[in-house]
């Protein structure tokens, strides 16, 4: 890995993927396709795309029954305790309807309300993730959203993959698609013969489904256009380098634009860890996807103090944050931007992904300076409640009225004064 003095003025040096023209084009023409030709489009996207060609997209009840099944009773074991943990901190998020009553006798409050129906994408390619499953599923859950759809493309024999199908099952979830790519989002942003539209659509995917995610934008809500996964560490001279290189690695193995970095004020440390990271590469079976990510997108970064390297890493604002120094928890304040925090040796990054509780979809590309991560929130609308008493408006509708005109919109401060003549005993 490439080591570096800096004092600051660093970045993930990765744009937001916007995709070329031609990917653009390819995206709308797939989108189009679908809302003309429904469930034909699919099909055939899926056949020309991920190679099978399915008489029917719709998961059956059997297909989760056997995969299920196929499980061990250890794994469905961890499963469950892990689906548990997921709800148990998520709970925490609930947010209750609420009125108030002032002395007038005005009435206000806010609704809160679960969205009627999400679909959550879970990709294939190259690994399979039923975790992604637990930390979708579950907030919306929580939230107490009714229908919840899950589109993932399919392998080669026509099947999803057996951890996605078994959590789904665990989580009681019975409408799944096979169907990934642009053409899942254009069917669940607009709906075809088999699949029913939703209103909010969640999941990472690739470039054409970042793409399509945004064209449907407007029509439903998304998300956010997530990146590709994104680690730094930050740790002084008292942090162990072999667990650290691992800690890159985890992150480094998703993807060729990974991004894996560490800040360090200690150049002892530095040059431990680039070898240790060299050494863990040489046994790791996605050694190419590691490399590549490291070579493009990874760095060692060396700073003067300690407070430097606390600058440098809300300066990266990235998706991943480990704070490995003597005293963690003493920089909690001092750290403003990341999408997730662990603190200690033993809060592993991976820990955070399928266990510990909290949700493992998070800001990536720097947005974690304004984003957070993906919550019970993202599952629910707030409609505001006004009860104005008549109290309140004659004591307020003159003022009502005289900003409506202050902004020209005279209609406005009509209605409000309609009222208060009417009460006065004017015409």
């Amino acid at each position: 890995m490439k080591i570096e003095r800096v004092r600051g003025g660093v970045s993930l040096r990765r744009t937001i993927e916007s995709g070329t023209e031609e990917q653009r084009r390819a995206v709308l023409d797939i989108i189009a396709a679908v809302r003309a030709r429904g469930d034909a489009a699919l099909k055939e996207y899926t056949e020309r795309f991920d190679g099978v060609r399915l008489d029917s997209l719709k998961v059956t009840e059997e297909e989760m029954k056997r995969a299920h099944a196929s499980m061990s009773a250890e794994m469905l074991e961890i499963i469950r305790e892990a689906a548990a943990n997921i709800r148990d901190y998520h709970e925490r998020q609930k947010r209750q309807s609420w009125l108030m009553t002032k002395e007038d006798g005005t009435i206000l409050g806010q609704k809160v309300t679960p969205l009627d129906a999400v679909g959550l994408y879970v990709p294939g390619g190259t690994a399979a993730y039923p975790s992604s499953v637990l930390m979708n599923v579950i907030p919306a859950q929580v939230a107490g959203v009714k229908r919840i759809v899950i589109t993932s493309p399919p392998n080669k024999d026509g099947t999803l993959p057996a951890g996605v199908l078994a959590a789904a099952y665990e989580l009681g979830v019975t409408e799944l698609y096979k169907v990934g790519g642009a053409q899942a989002i254009a069917a669940l942003a607009y709906g075809t013969e088999t699949i029913r539209p939703v209103d909010k659509i969640f999941g990472p995917g690739n470039i054409y489904v970042a793409l399509a995610k945004r064209e449907v934008f407007g029509h439903v809500a998304i998300d956010m256009i997530a990146g590709p996964s994104e680690i730094v560490v930050l740790a002084d001279e008292t942090a162990h380098a072999d667990e650290i290189a691992a800690d890159l690695l985890s992150q480094a193995e998703h993807d060729v634009r990974a991004s894996a970095i560490l800040v360090t004020p200690s150049m002892k440390l530095a040059l431990a860890v680039a070898s240790e990271v060299e050494r863990q590469l040489e046994t790791l079976p996605r050694r190419d996807i590691a490399q590549a990510a490291l070579e493009n997108y990874g760095a060692i970064y060396v700073t003067e103090t300690l407070a430097e390297a606390v600058d440098v890493v809300n300066e990266l604002a990235p998706e991943h944050l480990e704070v490995m120094t003597a005293e963690p928890m003493e920089l909690l304040g001092r750290l403003r931007h990341a999408g997730a925090m662990f603190f200690g040796r033993f809060s592993s990054e991976p820990v955070g992904d399928y266990f510990a509780g909290p949700n493992h979809v998070l800001p990536t590309n720097g947005t974690a300076r304004f984003s957070s991560g993906l919550s019970v929130d993202e599952f629910v609308k707030k409609s505001s409640v006004v009860v104005y008493s008549e109290a309140a408006l004659k004591q307020h509708g003159e003022k009502i009225a005289a900003f409506a005109r202050l902004e020209g919109l005279e209609a406005h401060a009509r209605a409000v004064e309609a009222r208060l003549k009417k009460e006065s005993g004017e015409r």
